[in-house]
């Protein structure tokens, strides 16, 4: 096991990568007040830790992407993990917001566990076979979030706030350890050169699938942002719910997303592409409606309206792995470019949908629009999604 790896990853091996990557966000969660206590600033400061951190990922899976198709997917993914390891030791032993924050910073070169673990999947399958893989991948984004924050939680309550980079550290080492025995090179025709690389580029950036296949991600995932954003004010200022009933709001759609995603293993290797991602849209569609037609019909509950919301993430679970199998099918050398230029659209447009959920919510019509934003956020998914199937019909992929 100390000998460097000569086989691709094991599928356990990329979920445990996936899985850390999405945990490093949202870990420290529970963390952030005590730290602008113990730093002295207020805690909008302590929340740049979020915000640089998800501006900063944006950045690298566009740089990381390319990398790996250039020189492969295993030196660029044991630098980001080595990279994010000595980071965290920079966090951990940190004694001002701005030390703390430049280093934090650079605990996003983790992203590579998400953007090249794709790429690995796709290097070594069919695009349909990938999806199924990606399915069972995708589970871990939908358990990660869950889970983080508790753990988080109960180790700054033990230990203080630093446990929690302690921890990082640790996991950070071991899974670089994990990958240098478990991951060898799946890129097996690199890019011979930079510049011979870039000609290549038009030919991803021409693509009408691919530009379908990643707006359709984008607000699959857009949909997701939206309510999460309006869920806690919905949940306090409309239904009067508790900080812990508001918190299982939040989490039900990542409930339906896992369930949306092991279907999507089960069932992604049998359909095309784009069966299961229009199949998944359709889904997703029908939450919010169903939301809608409850509250014209005078039903407005915690439980229907909350309950409503988990065929979105169900919905998610089915588009998401087919649609990034799709994006990276378009043009297979370049694999890792295509996942890190839709995973960068996908937090830019995160990012853009939460800033206009936040700015058209209030207490008094929170509900309905809260809704009414991820319909909309859905069905543009959907068109993108028709889109693909439309330019599949006119000009199929080869086999």
């Amino acid at each position: 096991m100390f000998r460097a790896a000569t086989s691709p990853p094991s599928l356990t091996t990329l979920v445990l990568l996936t899985a850390f990557s999405v945990l490093s966000l949202n870990m420290f969660l529970p963390s952030l007040e005590n730290i602008a206590k113990d730093f002295q600033v207020d805690y909008a400061m302590a929340n740049l830790s979020i915000a640089g951190y998800l501006a900063i990922t944006a950045v690298l899976q566009i740089i990381m992407g390319p990398l790996s198709d250039r020189f492969g997917r295993r030196p660029v993914m044991l630098a980001g993990l080595g990279i994010f390891s000595f980071a965290s030791i920079g966090c951990l032993l940190a004694t001002d917001i701005w030390v703390f924050l430049a280093f934090r910073l650079l605990q996003g070169a983790l992203i590579a566990g998400m953007t090249l673990s794709r790429a690995a999947v796709r290097d070594q399958h069919s695009p349909q076979k990938a999806a199924s893989l990606l399915g069972y991948i995708s589970m871990a984004m939908a358990v990660a979030p869950m889970t983080g924050p508790l753990f988080g939680g109960i180790l700054d309550q033990l230990f203080g706030w630093r446990a929690t980079f302690v921890f990082f550290v640790a996991a950070g080492f071991l899974l670089w350890w994990l990958a240098w025995a478990d991951m060898g090179e799946t890129n097996e025709t690199p890019s011979a050169t930079i510049r011979a690389q870039f000609k290549t580029y038009p030919e991803l950036l021409r693509s009408r699938r691919f530009w379908g296949y990643a707006f359709c991600l984008t607000f699959s995932l857009g949909a997701f942002y939206v309510y999460i954003t309006g869920a806690a004010l919905v949940g306090g200022a409309v239904f009067g719910l508790s900080p812990a009933a508001i918190g299982a709001g939040v989490g039900i759609i990542t409930c339906g997303f896992a369930v949306g995603s092991f279907l999507s293993g089960r069932f992604a290797n049998r359909f095309p592409l784009t069966t299961m991602v229009i199949s998944g849209r359709v889904v997703a569609a029908c939450g919010p409606t169903l939301g809608l037609l409850l509250m014209a019909a005078g039903v407005l509950h915690p439980i229907t309206y909350f309950g409503a919301i988990t065929l979105v993430g169900m919905g998610n679970g089915l588009t998401i792995p087919s649609a990034n199998s799709g994006i990276m099918s378009v043009r297979p050398q370049l694999s890792g470019s295509a996942a890190g230029l839709s995973g960068a659209m996908a937090v830019a447009g995160g990012a853009a949908l939460t800033s206009l959920t936040g700015a058209v919510l209030t207490p008094e019509t929170g509900a309905l629009t809260l809704m009414l934003l991820v319909l909309a956020s859905v069905l543009l998914s959907l068109l993108a999604a028709l889109y693909v199937r439309w330019v599949d019909m006119r000009d199929p992929l080869p086999e």
